[in-house]
């Protein structure tokens, strides 16, 4: 894939740091049934639709959501639509918009309340991510043709079938809310989302046009 090279330059340096080597191969394998799908949907020249799923969406899957997103387009792959969601509708967590501004994005906050939504930004000239806890299977997300990507293993067990998805995959992630309140709070979110986004740029990488 050919690289693009209008991501706000803060993220820019960081995605240049990402090594994959890091990444154990039994986690490589537990990746690889996501590149499978991205994969068959470029062959096959379709859209490709990916749901990041929870069970809060206020962590886990908002990083992913938006690292994959960001992924996608640094690898210039412009049919990739980035979702995410939960098996209930809470808040995204302030942490994760602060480790996200930390990481180079433009964060806003558009609307106030419970469940503020929020603007986030990985380049100047595109469109922003939209931000906000949902339910998976609200209107905001695909109702179709989309992989569920079950982020943690309490919505993988609780959610056995998910109307709409091709396909379902567990790659689950350690909830950094366990360091809520204490002072690794920062370091641990970052260690999360640093994580996950090598963990996607593998998936990427691994694409072939």
């Amino acid at each position: 894939m050919t690289k693009t090279p209008a991501l706000f330059e803060e993220i820019d340096k960081l995605i240049s740091t990402f090594n994959v080597e890091t990444i154990p191969n039994e986690r490589k394998q537990t990746l690889q049934p996501f590149i499978d799908f991205v994969q068959s949907k470029v062959n096959d020249d379709e859209k490709i639709r990916i749901n990041f799923i929870c069970t809060h969406n206020s962590r886990r899957s908002h990083l992913s959501q938006v690292w994959a997103q960001t992924l996608a387009y640094h690898f210039n792959m412009r049919n990739v639509s980035c979702y995410s969601g939960g098996t209930e509708a809470t808040a995204l967590f302030p942490m994760v918009a602060k480790t996200l501004v930390n990481s180079g994005f433009k964060v806003r906050k558009l609307s106030e309340g419970n469940n503020p939504i929020y603007s986030i930004k990985y380049a100047a000239n595109e469109h922003p991510i939209i931000g906000f806890s949902k339910k998976l299977d609200n209107e905001f997300n695909p109702q179709s043709k989309f992989a569920a990507i079950m982020t943690c293993s309490q919505a993988d067990g609780g959610c056995p079938f998910i109307a709409g998805a091709e396909k379902r995959i567990p790659i689950t992630f350690e909830d950094p809310k366990a360091f809520d309140g204490t002072p690794q709070q920062a370091v641990k979110y970052n260690e999360r989302s640093l994580q996950i986004a090598t963990e996607l740029f593998y998936v990427f990488s691994q694409i072939k046009s």
